[in-house]
């Protein structure tokens, strides 16, 4: 299912419907594509390829490239198949073995849909739980639904850094640092766009999780409040707002990003500045452990957090995660003199 309009021509939407292929006898049955006939069959063709295979696996999508019969000839393919649950009947084994399976095509104007692969994941996910919770109807729900994923899946970062413009820094900056923040008067699709930026530019899964839960319950207890954005007016309030200079340098390659107007160019924006606080929390700790031992490598780390720009957040990061650590909780405590000087 391709967005129209959205990099990709006309667009051309596709999904179909398949039994589980234990064999080579299976057939697909379309549910619903605006395809033209001959682009339809030649997609159905490239599925049914791979479910011969076996290289489908149940709800882990796959992107690959797909040649069809229509303006932009190769683009990128997102397929995934899911199985629908019935639950009043998932204690029974023969309920398990005649739920009826799917698989799910979105075509866009590039490979690039791989960039949001576990996106496009959970939002196939979220379409089998409320097809298993209410039953809902092709008509009433999947269609508008499976029209709706450029939108939906592609596009919420994009929104934000439109939004907010200039006030982006203070977005990534409580992302980095577990701010709590709280929106208000916001309409729901403005309100998911700003949690799932903070989701994507904070480090989860990039640094452990016991620090993460740390970190969080530190900036909780900490005495500045939430912030706080109020989307009543044109242009989103801020308030208890922090930043630095690492968070105001990015803003500006948002910005830069937002004159193209491609989705997936602040995404790649988006990872390189999470992998930049990661190398700069990496040099730190480094820093840390020589200064154990060195007073030379002392200074040098409290000039790389005078210099880097984020000093302010990566001192927090360190200091939870070397909390029952002497020697370098030491070091961290001199560091905090030295910053507040």
């Amino acid at each position: 299912r391709s967005p129209r309009g959205a990099g990709s021509g006309d667009g051309s939407p596709s999904s179909a419907a398949a039994e589980t292929p234990s064999t080579e006898d299976f057939s697909l049955s379309l549910l619903d594509t605006n395809l033209p006939a001959e682009a339809e069959t030649e997609l159905r063709s490239f599925i049914a390829k791979r479910l011969t295979k076996g290289t489908l696996f149940e709800g882990m999508g796959n992107v690959a490239p797909v040649g069809l019969s229509i303006p932009e000839n190769k683009i990128g393919c997102y397929y995934c198949r899911f199985q629908q649950e019935n639950l009043l009947e998932m204690s029974t084994l023969e309920s398990d073995v005649n739920a009826p399976e799917y698989v799910v095509c979105f075509l866009g104007g590039s490979e690039k849909e791989d960039t949001f692969r576990l996106e496009l994941d959970k939002y196939i996910q979220s379409l089998k739980i409320n097809l298993a919770l209410e039953q809902k109807t092709l008509e009433t729900y999947v269609n508008p639904y499976l029209r709706s994923w450029f939108e939906n899946a592609i596009c919420p970062i994009q929104r934000v850094v439109q939004l907010f413009q200039e006030k982006l820094a203070f977005l990534l900056h409580a992302a980095l640092s577990y701010t709590p923040v709280e929106v208000k008067n916001a309409d729901e699709r403005t309100e998911k766009d700003i949690s799932r930026f903070l989701a994507a530019a904070s480090l989860q899964g990039l640094v452990q999780e016991e620090t993460m839960t740390s970190l969080c319950i530190a900036m909780t207890e900490e005495q500045h409040k939430s912030m706080i954005i109020d989307c009543s007016g044109p242009q989103p309030q801020l308030h208890n707002a922090g930043s630095n200079r690492f968070c105001e340098d990015w803003m500006h390659a948002f910005l830069n990003g937002a004159e193209g107007g491609n989705p997936f160019l602040f995404q790649q924006i988006l990872e390189n500045f999470k992998l930049k606080a990661i190398q700069d929390i990496n040099n730190l700790k480094r820093f840390i452990r020589q200064a154990e031992m060195n007073h030379y490598a002392l200074f040098k780390c409290y000039m790389f957090l005078k210099n880097c720009g984020s000093g302010d957040i990566l001192l927090k990061i360190v200091k939870v995660e070397h909390a029952e650590m002497p020697e370098a909780r030491n070091v961290v405590t001199v560091l905090e003199e030295f910053m507040r000087e």
